[in-house]
C-alpha cells in the first residue's frame, strides 16, 4: 500500500501587481499564469545573467590559475612571505640603521635571494628594513649581521653564513608557502585589530 502524494502548500504569485494565491503545478513556480510569467521574465532573466557571468568568472579565474607560470607562482609566494615578515616586526626599528621612521618598509633579506636562494622563506634571513638601507646601501649588511647577532645569537647567524642544500620548489609546494603565509598574516591582523 503506497502512501499518498503530499500536496504543495499554497503560494503567492511573485509579480507584484497580480499576487493571487495558486497551487504551483511544478518545483520552483513562482508565478500563477503565463501571462504572470511574461510579467515576471525580466526579474529571471537578469538572475540568470548575473549567474552565468559568475560561472564565467570562475572559470577565468581557474583557467588563469591553470596557465601561471611557476615563476609567478613563486612570486606570489614571496610577496605573501616578506608582507609576513613587515607584519611580524611592525613594532621593530630597521634590522640595519635601528631608526623608526614613517617611510617605506622591506622585508630585507641579509643572506640575499640571488645569492642563497634556499633561504628565501628562512624566517631568521628576511627582517623588516627601511628603503634607503635596502635598496641604496645594498642591504646595509655590516650594521645588519651586527644587530641580526643580537636578534637571534651568533650561532643562527653563523648556521645562516653557512652551505646549505638547495632548494627546488614544485608548485605544488610553492602555492602551499603561498597559503601559510597569507594564513599567519590573517592572524597577525586579527591580533593586532
Amino acid at each position: 500500500m503506497s502512501l499518498p502524494a503530499k500536496q504543495p502548500r499554497p503560494k503567492k504569485c511573485r509579480v507584484a501587481s497580480c499576487g493571487a494565491s495558486f497551487v504551483p503545478s511544478r518545483l520552483g513556480q513562482a508565478v500563477c499564469s503565463p501571462t504572470c510569467a511574461i510579467l515576471y521574465a525580466p526579474n529571471n532573466s537578469e538572475k540568470a545573467r548575473k549567474s552565468l557571468a559568475e560561472i564565467g568568472r570562475k572559470e577565468l579565474r581557474a583557467a588563469k590559475e591553470k596557465v601561471k607560470s611557476r615563476a609567478k607562482h613563486m612570486s606570489e609566494a614571496q610577496t605573501a612571505f616578506n608582507t609576513w615578515i613587515r607584519h611580524r616586526d611592525a613594532g621593530l626599528p630597521c634590522v640595519s640603521c635601528g631608526r623608526h621612521h614613517n617611510g617605506q618598509w622591506h622585508a630585507g633579506h641579509y643572506r640575499t635571494v640571488g645569492g642563497n636562494p634556499e633561504l628565501r622563506f628562512e624566517p631568521l634571513n628576511v627582517w623588516r628594513q627601511c628603503a634607503p638601507c635596502n635598496n641604496h646601501q645594498s642591504g646595509n649588511v655590516v650594521n645588519y649581521r651586527i644587530e641580526l647577532v643580537k636578534r637571534i645569537g651568533a650561532d643562527k647567524v653563523e648556521w645562516l653564513e653557512g652551505p646549505h642544500d638547495p632548494k627546488r620548489y614544485t608548485i605544488e609546494e610553492i602555492k602551499a608557502i603561498k597559503a601559510e603565509y597569507r594564513a599567519k598574516t590573517r592572524e597577525l591582523k586579527g591580533r593586532a585589530a
